[in-house]
């Protein structure tokens, strides 16, 4: 796989970043999974004003799940600036509960070049998943 992300994904990763409700932070996200089957699920960041908010990763994977999909392929991240927007804590391990060890999670900066790419096991380490739990 190349370092170069599909313009029809930067594309839509900015459109979907541009629907993000940032009035607290200013802080606009967006993001797209892939599911197995190739579907692609977008979603943006919502805040409220008691600041618990939406992140973009999970309203995308939120997307894919009420969708009946069940298993991540990519997950692409957009955040405004030129630095690294990756996934908070939370999103990791939501992630994690839908990803596999072929699961790929790109961070594209605000023109949607790529900045990084990492596997499940770097972005999470030592991960706590559903198998711990014997299912």
């Amino acid at each position: 796989m190349s370092d170069a992300v599909d313009p029809a994904i930067v594309g839509a990763l900015i459109a979907v970043r541009g629907n993000a409700y940032a009035p607290y932070s200013q802080h606009p996200v967006g993001a797209m999974v892939e599911s197995e089957s190739g579907a692609r699920y977008f979603g943006a960041n919502v805040e409220v004003a008691h600041y618990k908010g939406l992140c973009a990763e999970a309203s995308a994977i939120a997307a894919m799940v009420s969708a009946g999909e069940r298993r991540l392929r990519h997950v692409y991240v957009i955040g405004p600036g030129e630095h690294l927007c990756t996934p908070c804590g939370d999103c990791r391990q939501r992630i994690r509960e839908f990803a596999d060890a072929e699961t790929r999670i790109h961070v594209v900066d605000a023109e949607g070049r790529l900045l990084k790419r990492y596997t499940m096991e770097q972005l999470l380490p030592d991960a706590f998943g559903p198998e711990n739990l014997g299912l």
